[in-house]
């Protein structure tokens, strides 16, 4: 419930002047899938490709926003509802600011994703869906996480104990266990720079 004394302030440069003054639009690219699945590979790749463009970009990560901004929040369903929530509203600041901002986060449930898509005008929101068999995810296990998961050391895993809710309707999908990874790269780099040139 919103405080009837919070005003906000009105300001005078707005997204599109930034936009202007960048040469190209902001964007919102949300990755989400399984641990392991490639997102962070994939958005890390991807911000790599834009910024040797001439882009303006930024990549918020699950592991590294839960080190500082959210490292608060638990693994619960509330906590995630939360991480999620919370970085929609930073990613928001970012496409404000007129800058590309990349989001690699599991976000494992389709109503929170709704909820961040919603905080963006039509067009700002891109989600990837970095698809990848739960099998292919748990060989590569790079954090060994799902071995732990699997021996019950960690609880509320996705794909595990937790579930992972797929997207419905994503703008890109990306089979990472069926593709070459520069594969991947060329065609993301291709689908988001048609999105923000002019």
């Amino acid at each position: 419930m919103a405080n009837k004394d919070i005003i906000p302030q009105k300001v005078t440069i707005n997204q599109q002047m930034r936009n202007e003054s960048f040469g190209h639009k902001s964007l919102a690219i949300w990755f989400t899938g399984l641990s392991g699945s490639g997102k962070s590979t994939l958005a890390n790749q991807l911000e790599i490709r834009l910024h040797k463009a001439g882009y303006h970009t930024y990549m918020l990560d699950g592991d590294n926003v839960r080190r500082g901004l959210n490292k608060d929040l638990a693994f619960t369903a509330d906590g995630r509802k939360e991480n999620v929530r919370r970085v929609g509203e930073v990613a928001r600041l970012f496409t404000d600011a007129g800058v590309i901002v990349l989001c690699a986060f599991i976000s494992p449930f389709q109503a929170d994703r709704d909820e961040v898509r919603a905080l963006f005008p039509e067009g700002q929101f891109v989600e990837v869906h970095v698809s990848c068999s739960l099998e292919a995810c748990e060989k590569r296990d790079v954090k060994g996480l799902y071995e732990k998961a699997r021996k019950g050391e960690i609880k509320n895993f996705t794909g595990i104990d937790s579930p992972f809710e797929a997207p419905v309707s994503p703008e890109i999908v990306v089979h990472t266990d069926k593709q070459e990874e520069k594969d991947s790269v060329d065609m993301l780099f291709t689908e988001v720079v048609k999105r923000i040139k002019g």
